[in-house]
């Protein structure tokens, strides 16, 4: 029988409960349990598929199609389990679920109610599929005191009595901030913290304390005593160096161990942490280092491109060098002088993204790597911006654009109204919904067998992850391939395409899809770190 633990935050947003949760489970799978994690957002959208990324950062997609918060994305980089649809909850999604049941009458004529419809629905959502698992962990997003996050509150609460204290675990991450003028750390928004979710009827057995400095042992004896916990759970949590060394920092804290001590597991076998200890060797211990070039819209907010960092990071882990990212406004190269600003790159990557703002930057920029032989990598967006370049530059198509811009005379990429999904054939319209309707999740694509990426991936059947309404137009593969950019992976039945390259170019490749959701810090995509090789050759030649 799973056993359930359940996190929460005080005090403020952001201190790290998706990082911890990722960790956590890191940590468990090290001394051989089962582990899966869940996240519970108590906005109203129904997910985060039509959101700004400049609201809530990137949207992580996963195998079977879900439009998914980014904390998922922290939960498959440390655990390598692919997170499911059934991973991530809303609000939104809740109530959208409950209306279309009382519309069909499955209530019987009750009044819907928060408790128990709602809540209902939270502990079915927390405790499906979980029969196979040894630890299954719930992320519950926002603050503790919003008015938002009292459903899902109330939904742990009555978990926790219906499973009994000894197969749940609560887990508060909280806040000890550091006032200068006292020069001192301060317990009391802790405290206020803890007693807010005990007000809720939540003991928590843990707390996880966010500090900027180490944490004294009377602090933590004060906070353990207000706050109704053992000294030694009360677990300090400072800020680190990298992401990845987070989990051996909270093994080194005790964490792993207090949460076992909880469940009253007194004889769980060490955990074997080599593999973390194998990834902060190469990540602090280089032996060079590149500078990549990323060309995007939402340059100035980092969580938009979240799963993409940490890919690169570990395209350099593979090459046991430090990837430096320079973010560039691509709609700097609109107006500004391209080389100054590229020259120093020694590889240049267009990210995905939608809308027309920075899109003659992007071109720009693809043609810069096209002509100084400079590696490039192409995602999603990134890559129908290299079909565009090479259209006009290329094939002589001048008038060659997207029709996400508007009305174009050559078409080069258009609306992709209907595909092969894993059901069937799917259709989509011009005027539908955003939300939920573009091409979703993973499928699959054919390679030619004397490509480059064929030779990158060791194969020619792959299975990669899609997120995008637009499609390269297939009827322009003649034209485009003799001008030098080749279709080398194609949708199975050969209708979309899915890689384009250039053989003449030492490394310039296109994919539709977006490989950066796969990749590990322990299993690095092959895309990136085939990149990063060819960054590091590329440093070389400056």
């Amino acid at each position: 029988m799973a056993r359930f633990i359940f996190i929460t935050g005080g005090v403020v947003s952001s201190l790290g409960k998706g990082l911890m949760a990722a960790s956590l489970a890191a940590l468990l799978q090290a001394r051989g349990y089962k582990v899966r994690i869940r996240k519970f957002d108590p906005y109203l959208n129904v997910d985060p598929g039509t959101m700004s990324p400049y609201q809530h950062g990137e949207v992580y997609v996963t195998d079977d199609g879900a439009e998914t918060d980014l904390d998922l994305g922290h939960y498959e980089r440390f655990t390598g389990v692919a997170a499911r649809q059934s991973d991530n909850i809303t609000t939104g999604r809740i109530y959208r679920d409950i209306i279309t049941k009382e519309r069909r009458g499955d209530y019987l004529g009750a009044t819907v109610q928060v408790i128990p419809h709602v809540t209902n629905e939270i502990k079915a959502f927390a405790r499906a599929e979980v029969d196979d698992l040894d630890f299954l962990i719930c992320e519950i997003g926002g603050t503790v005191g919003d008015i938002e996050s009292l459903p899902f509150i109330e939904a742990i609460r009555q978990l926790r009595n219906d499973l009994g204290r000894t197969q749940t675990v609560s887990i508060h991450t909280t806040l000890i901030p550091y006032i200068a003028a006292a020069g001192e750390l301060k317990t009391k928004p802790t405290q206020h913290s803890v007693r807010d979710l005990t007000s809720l009827g939540i003991q928590p057995d843990l707390l996880l304390c966010r500090v900027d400095r180490p944490l004294p042992d009377s602090d933590r004896a004060k906070i353990a005593q207000f706050c109704n916990v053992r000294k030694e759970a009360v677990i300090p949590a400072l800020d680190a160096k990298s992401i990845y060394s987070v989990p051996l920092q909270y093994h080194r804290e005790g964490l792993d161990a207090e949460v076992l001590r909880a469940f009253g597991i007194e004889d769980a076998p060490e955990p074997d942490i080599s593999r973390w200890d194998d990834i902060l060797d190469r990540l602090f211990n280089p032996q060079g280092e590149v500078t990549i070039g990323v060309v995007g819209k939402y340059v100035g907010l980092p969580d938009a491109y979240k799963s993409l960092t940490e890919a690169l990071v570990h395209g350099g882990l593979a090459n046991r060098v430090k990837v430096n990212i320079k973010w560039l406004d691509a709609e700097l190269f609109e107006e500004a002088d391209v080389p100054s600003h590229l020259e120093p790159m020694h590889g240049i990557l267009v990210p995905g993204g939608f809308g027309e703002r920075g899109s003659e930057g992007k071109i720009a920029s693809v043609q810069f790597a096209r002509e100084r032989k400079v590696p490039f990598f192409g995602i999603c967006l990134g890559m129908q911006m290299a079909c565009i370049e090479g259209a006009r530059n290329t094939a002589g198509l001048r008038g060659a654009s997207t029709t996400e811009f508007g009305d174009t005379e050559e078409p080069v990429v258009g609306l992709i109204t209907e595909w092969m999904g894993k059901e069937g054939l799917e259709k989509r319209a011009a005027n539908g919904d955003l939300g939920g309707t573009m091409r979703l999740g993973a499928y699959e694509a054919t390679l030619d067998g004397n490509s480059h990426v064929a030779a990158i991936y060791g194969g020619t059947r792959i299975s990669e992850r899609h997120r995008h309404r637009y499609e390269v137009n297939a009827h322009y593969k003649g034209a485009l391939e003799a001008g030098g950019l080749i279709f080398s992976g194609m949708s199975p039945d050969g209708t979309l395409p899915e890689i384009v390259e250039r053989p003449d170019h030492p490394w310039f490749v296109g994919v539709q899809f977006h490989p950066e959701l796969k990749s590990k810090p322990f299993d690095p995509h092959p895309l990136f770190a085939s990149f990063i090789e060819a960054a590091v050759k590329q440093s070389r030649l400056v």
